[in-house]
Parts: structure tokens; C-alpha cells; sequence
């Protein structure tokens, strides 16, 4: 058998020998930094369409019980390029999601720990910018509330150190206004998928 197989196997299997001592605890507070791609769902307007954006994202959570706890998500603003259906490009826009979720951790003593996640979203859009076909107009997006859904897993690599892996459900709907008269109204609900290195104190 090739000897890196060999000691990659056994690596996991220690991991796994020592899940007791690498799961998250009572009290813990867990920091998550890494990036994130946020993908609207298709036809998400009947004028215009706001596609896809990343950005760098930051959470930081506590653990209420060995289960429960509670996670906030933060980011470095997200910019999306906004299109006339089945047009060219008119406009660009950025925005902050900051999301609020409960989570509950289903293998509290292991070191791969699948959770979900449930909680409450504010997205607001700013430096909307036009161009092409809307140049010199002005484009102005509401802000948003609405729930949020996740799912994610927590893979411990030591006692203090994890790698996260999360996707999460924003429902986002805004108003969208062209030189100050109503546009539509534009339902964004991304799917955000993002990556992390974690770290636990």
C-alpha cells in the first residue's frame, strides 16, 4: 500500500479516536473566517436581474449548550452586477448580509459535527451604481429582512483548530426604484455558499 495512503489513514483514524476531546463544548465560542459566493436564484426580476457576488465573510458563535448555539455572520460587502432580463448590464450595486441563526449540532461529541441552522437576515444595498442603458439615471434598492436557513459541518483538525463548510438560504426582497418612481419589486433569495477555517476559545 503507498506509505502517504497509509499515513493518511491513520491520521484520520487518530482523528477519529480522539473525537471526545476535539468537540465543541458548553461555553466554547467558536471564530469561522473564510469566503463565500452569494447565487440569487434565476429570474429573480422581471426587469432586472441581480446575478451572483463574493466576498470574504467573518461569523463568530457561542455554544449555549453541548447542541445549541448561536452564530453571527458577518462580511466584507458583496458586489452584484444587475442586468435588463435577458439584456445587457445597467447597473451594479453592494450590499451587507448580516444573519443571525440558532443552530443545533447533532454529533456534539464528535470531531465532524453536521448542524442547522435557523435565524434572521438584514441585507442592505448601497453605492448603487448605473451604466449602459440606464446611465446617468439613479437606481436605488430597499433594504431587506427575512428568515434564514442552514446547513453546515464543523471538522475538528485539533483541539482548537476545525475547517467549516456551510451553504444557507437568505429569503431577500427588495424595491427596487428608478429615478424615484417604483421599478418592481425583486426577489433575490440567494443560496450562500461558503468556507472557513475555524478556530475555538
Amino acid at each position: 500500500m503507498n506509505s502517504k495512503l497509509t499515513k493518511g489513514i491513520l491520521a484520520l483514524a487518530l482523528l477519529g479516536s480522539s473525537s471526545a476531546a476535539l468537540a465543541h463544548e458548553k461555553g466554547d465560542w467558536l471564530l469561522r473566517v473564510g469566503g463565500a459566493q452569494v447565487d440569487p436564484k434565476s429570474n429573480n426580476g422581471d426587469v432586472v436581474s441581480v446575478g451572483s457576488g463574493s466576498s470574504a465573510v467573518i461569523s463568530l458563535g457561542y455554544m449555549i449548550t453541548e447542541n445549541w448555539g448561536v452564530d453571527v455572520l458577518a462580511a466584507w460587502p458583496f458586489t452584484h452586477d444587475i442586468s435588463l432580463v435577458d439584456g445587457p448590464e445597467v447597473a451594479s450595486t453592494e450590499q451587507l448580509p448580516p444573519t443571525v441563526t440558532l443552530q443545533y449540532h447533532f454529533l456534539p461529541n464528535s470531531d465532524f459535527q453536521p448542524y442547522v441552522g435557523v435565524g434572521i437576515n438584514f441585507t442592505t444595498f448601497f453605492d448603487e451604481e448605473t451604466s449602459g442603458l440606464l446611465a446617468g439615471s439613479t437606481l436605488k434598492l430597499d433594504d431587506s429582512w427575512g428568515v434564514a436557513g442552514q446547513i453546515g459541518i464543523d471538522w475538528m483538525l485539533g483541539d482548537k483548530w476545525f475547517f467549516n463548510a456551510n451553504a444557507m438560504y437568505m429569503d431577500i426582497e427588495t424595491d427596487a426604484y428608478l429615478d424615484g418612481a417604483f421599478l418592481e419589486k425583486v426577489e433575490i433569495d440567494p443560496m450562500v455558499y461558503a468556507a472557513n477555517v475555524g478556530y475555538r476559545f
